[in-house]
């Protein structure tokens, strides 16, 4: 409507101005955003984005206060300045982005000045700005015309004649202040409020004219916000009733058909409206040509004032021409109001929309996050949990490679223990029946060919003790091939002697409380099967011992009667090789070349006694290695040993070695178990060099079985394997903590000897007087038990 007007004026739309006044709030924004819209036609329009910024007086301090410009350092005011200056690029770039994206210039510019309204008329009247447009806020629309408080009625006061005002409030066009002085003011309607001079009529109207004028301007005042279509006929009924009167004035002289303007609503819709108003305005046309008519030819010459009355009548109908034009301008201007709200509903509509939309996708990839972050969480908790295992077995394996040394260590310092110490200590006959309450039947643990077996309390150390029964010849002789052995020898798997009594043929061995291996293969009195990692453990022990006994110098050992009935097994399943009576010390040969000796009585049980050695009578290391392959079948069968060997033989043949095994020693792991029983054959070979050597091919094997069963005893959560014998305290029978030794040679914990000390002068284990009271703290073994404590926990 705007440039439509511009071109009826003849201005030129290539070179226009438009001035938009800005402060940085959202009513600047739709002024801009309004001007935007109605002022770019196919020409170069240049807007200019005017801030008037106060002038620079005060500056403010840390303490919330102000203190005049001219009374502070000059590097302090020119900081200031430029934090202003920034704070103002800051507050006029989105204007200025605004523009740029409709591709318009743009040029902002700030004043200093105290006061708005003189500022922004004389940044107009210097370049000659034909359009200025300001935002105001809602409460001013409804005003019947601007206060003289307001800025904007100061601004539209103050601007030169040549420039329009345009007063915006929501991107809504409330107000125009034309050079012409025509006010278009309502709440997207236009009222008049102003009398139009027209060339052919006087500047003075009638008072009629001009209490029509006012009850026009009055009525197209909207105090209130009425709805559009009562606003319009309220205008039209004003119309109505200022026409009727201006023909009711003249009565006969003005021979007039009286245009009937209707208030029916259905005049305001688009198209009706339109077509009306045109009418209307063809209409008052036609009357005032057919008046003019009438004048000249008859009326005239009648009554002479006349024309004075035609003149009135010109005036009117001219002035009711103006109001018609205006009230179709208000009629437009509804029209596109009424459009901005229909689009900027459905832009509201398509934000909506669009804002559920991103709601969703927001909501969605929430969940995917989640999702994601519970699974990262549990990858990382698998990998914690797989590195914790990891540093777990690494540290197994690192104690378990130094279990050999310190075996070795521990060894060592046992052998140099023993060296200092007497080879036994000796009871007396009262000492033991008193330790066996005369032989209390009650306290008889087993008895054999060889003597029985006592359970005895020597000092509060629990003990075995044997009553050898047999000849007096073959029984001394025994006895002290006992003493001999037992009494210079030390090995973890060797049942300990602790002492005798010579002249009754009386042994004290330490007293083990899971009696033998026969009975625990047996299941006697009902006790529970050995698991299938005790026997491989079992197995590994036995070897180990055997091995030492033919390494044993200056002399080998054969021990000759091996069998499940001499292997002893303590409290904690640590097994033990017991009666070496019928042990057999070698000479002095070259052992590494000579591994038999001649003997012809042979000894044993019929079962695991060399063939060879019942054929020819000859005795060696191999002997013991074929009462282990028997043991070895025992220990994964759990049955008699008679014919044993062609049982689990035929089962490897026919693949069903898992039918032979003892079931009660749980599920045995079928490879490791077949290599177990491959190797007990080869050792139950009836020629002697067809069996394996004991400590170059059968201890490895055994050795390996073994730790993997330690291996899978732990990652089951079994506790590990039992606690080894020289761990635990004499007199305690505990682990000890703080391992010393005494200097009757034994090692004792030290709170525990030191408290035996303060009562008693003689050792706990040979009942002899202690040379002093001296203490050696046993590193290596300090140093083993803190690697199995390690280990199985």
């Amino acid at each position: 409507m705007e440039i439509e007007e511009m071109k009826e004026r003849g201005e030129s739309l290539s070179n226009l101005t438009v001035a938009v006044a800005v402060n940085g709030t959202k009513n600047s924004k739709y002024a801009l955003k309004w001007a935007l819209e109605k002022f770019i036609p196919e020409g170069r329009i240049f807007f200019r984005l005017i801030y008037v910024q106060p002038k620079i007086t005060m500056v403010p301090t840390p303490m919330g206060n102000y203190i005049p410009i001219s009374k502070v350092r000059d590097d302090i005011a020119s900081a200031y300045r430029k934090d202003v200056e920034t704070q103002t690029t800051s507050m006029l770039q989105p204007y200025k982005k605004m523009c740029n994206q409709r591709k318009v210039e743009a040029e902002a510019v700030v004043i200093e000045a105290d006061d708005v309204a003189e500022a922004i008329s004389a940044e107009i009247d210097k370049f000659t700005v034909s359009k200025l447009v300001i935002g105001v806020s809602s409460r001013n629309i409804f005003s019947r015309k601007l206060k003289g408080s307001k800025m904007s009625s100061r601004i539209s006061g103050c601007i030169p004649n040549f420039c329009t005002l345009y007063v915006v409030s929501k991107g809504v066009l409330s107000f125009v202040h034309a050079p012409s002085s025509c006010e278009i003011h309502n709440k997207g309607l236009e009222s008049t409020s102003s009398i139009v001079s027209c060339n052919s009529l006087s500047c003075s109207s009638s008072g009629k004219s001009e209490g029509m004028n006012s009850e026009i301007s009055s009525n197209f005042s909207l105090t209130q916000s009425p709805s559009l279509s009562s606003q319009r006929n309220q205008a039209l009924k004003v119309i109505n009733q200022n026409f009727g009167d201006v023909i009711a004035r003249f009565g006969d002289n003005l021979h007039v058909r009286t245009p009937s303007v209707s208030t029916d609503d259905n005049l305001m819709s688009s198209s009706s409206n339109t077509s009306e108003m045109e009418h209307i305005n063809s209409t008052q046309t036609d009357t005032c040509s057919w008046n003019s008519g009438q004048a000249s030819t008859s009326d005239i010459a009648k009554n002479p004032s006349f024309l004075q009355s035609d003149v009135n009548v010109d005036f009117e109908l001219e002035r009711l021409r103006i109001e018609l034009r205006h009230i179709q301008q208000m009629y437009e201007v509804a029209q596109d109001e009424s459009t901005d709200a229909s689009h900027e509903l459905k832009e509201l509509k398509a934000q909506h929309e669009e804002k559920a939309v991103r709601l969703n996708e927001i909501k969605l990839r929430e969940e995917k996050v989640r999702e994601m972050a519970r699974v990262e969480r549990e990858r990382r908790e698998a990998a914690e949990r797989e590195a914790q295992y990891v540093r777990e077995c690494v540290k197994k394996e690192s104690l378990q490679r130094k279990d050999a040394e310190d075996s070795a260590a521990r060894e060592s310092a046992d052998k140099k223990r023993l060296e200092r110490a007497e080879q036994y200590k000796k009871y007396t006959w009262e000492e033991i029946e008193a330790a066996t309450l005369l032989f209390s039947d009650d306290l008889k643990i087993g008895s054999g060919a060889n003597g029985t077996v006592y359970k005895a309390n020597f000092h509060h150390t629990i003990a075995a003790v044997k009553i050898l029964t047999s000849d007096e010849v073959r029984g001394m002789k025994q006895f002290k091939q006992e003493l001999e052995i037992l009494g210079r020898i030390r090995h973890p798997h060797l049942l300990l002697l602790i002492g005798a009594c010579p002249d009754h043929g009386c042994l004290v061995y330490e007293y083990m409380e899971n009696g033998s291996l026969e009975d625990r293969l047996q299941c006697k009195n009902n006790t529970s099967p050995l698991p299938w990692y005790y026997r491989y453990r079992i197995a590994w022990e036995i070897a180990s011992a055997l091995v030492f006994l033919h390494s044993s110098k200056p002399d080998p050992i054969v021990h000759r009667d091996l069998k499940p009935a001499n292997i002893l097994l303590d409290k904690n399943f640590v097994s033990k090789i017991g009666d070496v009576g019928l042990s057999t010390i070698l000479p002095d040969l070259n052992f590494s070349k000579s591994t038999m000796y001649k003997d012809t009585a042979p000894v044993g049980t019929f079962f695991y006694i060399d063939p060879e050695y019942q054929r020819t009578g000859q005795v060696s290391p191999k002997s013991d290695t074929y009462a282990l392959g028997v043991i070895i079948l025992q220990l994964i069968t759990g049955k008699s040993p008679m014919g044993l060997a062609y049982r689990v033989e035929m089962a490897l043949e026919v693949d069903s070695l898992v039918d032979v095994l003892d079931s009660g020693a749980g599920k045995w792991p079928i490879e490791e178990t077949r290599e177990l029983a491959v190797l007990g054959l080869n050792c139950v070979e009836l020629r002697r060099k067809d069996r394996p050597e004991l400590k170059d091919s059968v201890l490895p094997i055994l050795e390996r079985l073994k730790d993997f069963a330690d291996k899978v005893q732990n990652s089951v959560g079994h506790m590990s394997p039992g606690i080894p014998g020289h761990f635990i305290c004499p007199i305690l029978q505990e682990v000890m903590e703080d391992p010393c030794v005494a200097s009757d040679g034994y090692t004792y914990e030290r709170r525990a000897i030191e408290r035996w000390c303060r009562m008693n002068d003689k050792s706990p284990l040979t009942n002899m007087k202690l040379p002093n009271t001296n203490l050696i703290t046993n590193q290596s073994l300090l140093s083993a038990i803190k690697d199995w404590k390690a280990r199985t926990q």
